[in-house]
């Protein structure tokens, strides 16, 4: 009852009615639209003026995840409990300073985390447009603290979700703490960070294109452009080769992800 009422609320306060699909006006404009993008523009000269804004794309998810990792290996690692404050590898550890020092920065990263997180990239992108000015650079810094959040919260999710039975074992048997992290730890957990990562890799391509339009480069600007001037054959064109990159970089990852997996 208590989601059908949340439903039926959704409903009318976000003002969704499928009939507006369905007016003259707007299977005019589909019509349109559509009618605008075929057949799409393959000529040699657009195409090739096309290949740095693609390349441009590809760098700035490239950088903007490298960022991401940077900013989520730290900060992970700190928001994961059973690292800083508890589990097996402090059950020795007397109650006192170390303990708390451990909660607290447990405490702050997690915040940091949170806060880098749940402000949309689009966002992040504006504000780093009036920072550093128009181009691919607030692109790739967007990408990297918005996605540096959300790869530190997995991180640390995957890390405490760990098997701690081999963790245990090494433990009984005299190992040190770095010692179980290395060899009982993050054997486990790499395939998992590997692979969430490249998943955010093939996120960050799709995020690079739509920052665009906040004037961060690559194909979303592009996009944007063509859109602005009516030019649908262009847009076409433009999202055939973002799928294109989007296609490679899921094929890519998943060779990664295979080999890792074996």
């Amino acid at each position: 009852m208590a989601f059908g009422l949340t439903l039926l609320a959704s409903l009318r306060l976000a003002q969704v009615d499928p009939r507006a699909f369905f007016t003259p006006g707007a299977a005019a404009s589909v019509a349109r639209f559509v009618g605008g993008m075929f057949p799409p523009k393959l000529d040699a000269e657009f195409l090739h003026l096309m290949l740095r804004p693609a390349t441009e794309t590809i760098q700035i998810s490239v950088m903007g995840t490298v960022i991401a990792v940077a900013i989520a290996i730290p900060l992970g690692l700190l928001a994961t409990s059973s690292l800083t404050w508890r589990g097996i590898l402090h059950e020795r550890r007397a109650e006192g300073g170390a303990r708390w020092l451990g909660v607290a920065g447990y405490g702050v990263s997690r915040a940091v985390l949170s806060v880098f997180r749940s402000i949309p990239e689009y966002v992040w992108a504006f504000m780093f447009v009036r920072a550093v000015g128009l181009g691919p650079f607030p692109g790739v810094l967007a990408i990297g603290v918005a996605y540096g959040g959300m790869l530190g919260k997995v991180y640390s999710e995957i890390l405490e979700g760990a098997d701690p039975g081999p963790l245990e074992a090494l433990r009984a048997g005299g190992a040190t703490r770095l010692g179980v992290i290395a060899y009982g730890l993050m054997p486990q957990a790499l395939p998992n960070l590997v692979s969430y990562t490249l998943y955010r890799w093939e996120c960050a391509i799709r995020a690079s294109a739509i920052l665009g339009f906040v004037g961060a480069g690559g194909l979303g600007q592009q996009i944007e452009l063509s859109m602005r001037m009516f030019q649908f054959d262009e847009f076409l064109t433009l999202i055939g080769m973002l799928l294109v990159l989007v296609t490679a970089v899921d094929v890519v990852s998943g060779q990664i992800r295979r080999r890792l997996v074996r």
